[in-house]
């Protein structure tokens, strides 16, 4: 990645600023990651929209401790009261909020249809701190590429396959008969 400000060549793409000028490239990776578009924001008055699950969950969850609220409030009136009305109330009140607040729980989870997921241009699920195109496609070796040759300072390595068998022994003691009788003659 090049920087549009100045031109430098940037080393990685996690780099946040330009090394020359000191440009910030937020922007740049985040344009960059989305393909060319601009990134959709939302205005800081503009609701957020909550899922069927998520507001499914969240009815259950207030169902339920609306009943840890209201069916002890009930009890009481029922326990100073001789009627059967006030007392199936409290009963009511009781099914509905700890039966019927769990259930809608449940069925928020299982059935209902939950946030929609981001759409991935391409690739495996990226971390967070790393743009998009500068995770490679292909998975990279382990080690380096090996160099196209050796650098010529280096000696060549010796040939083992072939070791070279030491010389006998009376290959050298006849090298000196043969020198002692050349100065006798």
């Amino acid at each position: 990645m090049f920087c549009p400000q100045c031109g430098q060549q940037q080393v990685t793409g996690v780099i946040r600023f330009c090394s020359r000028c000191g440009f910030p490239l937020d922007g740049v990776i985040q344009l960059l990651s989305s393909g060319g578009t601009l990134p959709a924001y939302r205005s800081a008055d503009e609701p957020v929209q909550i899922s069927p699950r998520r507001k499914g969950v969240k009815q259950g969850v207030l169902l339920f401790l609306l009943g840890v609220l209201i069916v002890p409030i009930l009890g009481m009136f029922a326990s100073f009261s001789s009627a059967a009305f006030p007392q199936m109330l409290a009963i009511l009140a009781a099914l509905i909020c700890f039966v019927g607040g769990p259930l809608r729980m449940f069925y928020a989870a299982v059935f209902e249809e939950g946030a929609p997921k981001p759409i991935r241009p391409y690739g495996p699920p990226m971390p967070m701190h790393v743009p998009q195109q500068f995770i490679p496609q292909a998975p990279s070796p382990a080690l380096p590429p090996a160099p196209a040759r050796q650098p010529p300072s280096w000696r060549t390595r010796p040939t083992t396959a072939e070791l070279a068998n030491p010389p006998s022994v009376t290959e050298n003691t006849t090298r000196l008969l043969d020198k002692e009788d050349r100065t006798e003659r």
